[in-house]
């Protein structure tokens, strides 16, 4: 009797329509991933079915989810995260690993990055020089202030004017301007974080192509002497304006190296060294004074301001000093087999047999997608589709229905037969 065969087909109908209600219901959960009802159809003979045989009906086969690619819409915060290709982001929740393409995560009271779940962003970490290491686990934020770097290398590159003729008045003082030619300035830093104003002042020597440079730090002369006359480096330049010797030693490497100098704040003394000879070095030609490169790799302390997270995944702490720190990479899982995973709620899922064992990486390593910071890549569900097959859906339950009906039709009249 077609009875039990229409009704599996009312069946099927019906757990279509809720596979499609579950899509329609999540048209806007970011990074969820649709699903479509697979049916097969029924024999009664399990071991093959003859020419003539009529089947039984249909059953569901299976219900796959559908990984394509969501929309990226950006947001304006930076821990939002948004996978642009294949994989997933790896999740920690408690020690079970859990798998997502929902990115919008914030920082928990811990400092650990999260989702709204709890579960706890998987990166691989970095060291103290942040370089990425093998080391994989949850991603924690170190609130705590950086400590203070005292400045031990400046480098200098400018451009001293060959035309220029010797000051006027000798001997150089810092006070008195035309005992120097040019002059420039920055800032240097202690250990313990305290600023104190580096300035060098350059003047013509009496020798052609010869440069006195005299170095001090908040007044003082960098080497020692506490009144004028103070003591120059004196930088002697070549025919081609390159610089040839520093004290009359030839160059390079153009480093000049200071004894240790007491700042006077209860900081260790500072030991710099002078690089004259950086990618942009000093030169002397016939052009006007000008400052091509001015740097110190010092620092005062600095708080945590921010996190950076580029398109490989590295995540970047930016600290109230102007600093920067890595603090490791997203790491992404992809599967042989994604629609093998086990859904768990939450737009997450975990590994099972069918999916075959995560297979871990970096963004836009292999066949991985970049990360899209300040975004979240919505649910790719679409409504017209699904709208469609409703109708189709509907249709297949009322053709059902109606065989049943007319099953009991012809019935009735078998059993109307007198």
């Amino acid at each position: 009797m077609p009875f039990r065969t229409a009704l599996s087909g009312i069946n099927a109908a019906g757990e279509e329509l809720r596979v499609i209600a579950n899509n329609v219901a999540n048209a806007s959960t970011v990074g969820f991933k649709e699903s479509r009802a697979e049916f097969a159809d029924v024999y009664a003979a399990s071991d093959g079915a003859s020419d003539s045989a009529i089947g039984t009906g249909v059953r569901l086969a299976g219900v796959s989810q559908q990984f394509g690619q969501g929309n990226i819409g950006f947001t304006n915060n930076k821990m939002d995260l948004a996978i642009n290709g294949r994989g997933f982001f790896v999740l920690d929740d408690n020690g079970s690993r859990g798998y997502s393409r929902a990115g919008n995560f914030q920082v928990d009271r811990e400092g650990f990055i999260v989702n709204n779940s709890g579960s706890k962003l998987v990166v691989n970490g970095a060291d103290e020089k942040g370089s990425i290491t093998g080391a994989v686990g949850p991603l924690k934020l170190d609130r705590s202030n950086i400590k203070p770097q005292a400045t031990n290398m400046v480098e200098v590159g400018l451009n001293l004017d060959s035309a220029q003729s010797r000051p006027p008045t000798t001997p150089f003082s810092p006070e008195i301007p035309s005992s120097f030619n040019h002059s420039t300035s920055l800032t240097v830093f202690d250990s313990l974080g305290g600023s104190h104003l580096a300035t060098m002042y350059y003047a013509k020597g009496e020798k052609p192509g010869e440069w006195e440079m005299y170095t001090l730090i908040d007044g003082k002369d960098i080497k020692g002497a506490t009144a004028p006359p103070f003591k120059p480096d004196t930088l002697t330049f070549n025919a081609a304006g390159h610089l040839g010797a520093i004290n009359g030693t030839a160059v390079p490497p153009g480093m000049i190296e200071y004894p240790g100098f007491d700042t006077g704040s209860g900081a260790e003394p500072l030991h710099l060294k002078m690089n004259l000879l950086s990618n942009s070095p000093i030169t002397q030609f016939g052009a006007r004074f000008n400052v091509n490169a001015l740097t110190q790799n010092g620092f005062t302390s600095g708080r945590l301001s921010g996190v950076d997270i580029d398109d490989t995944g590295i995540v970047r702490a930016r600290f109230s000093n102007g600093q920067t720190k890595t603090l490791g990479q997203v790491a992404l899982a992809d599967f042989s087999n994604p629609q093998g995973l086990r859904p768990l709620g939450n737009t997450a899922w975990a590994e099972s047999a069918a999916s075959g064992v995560p297979l871990l990486g970096t963004p836009g390593s292999g066949s991985l997608g970049i990360i899209q910071s300040g975004a979240l890549e919505g649910s790719n569900v679409d409504l017209t589709a699904q709208l469609v097959n409703m109708i189709t859906a509907q249709r297949n339950y009322q053709a059902n229905a109606q065989v049943i009906h007319t099953a009991d039709t012809v019935t009735q009249t078998i059993i109307n037969i007198r």
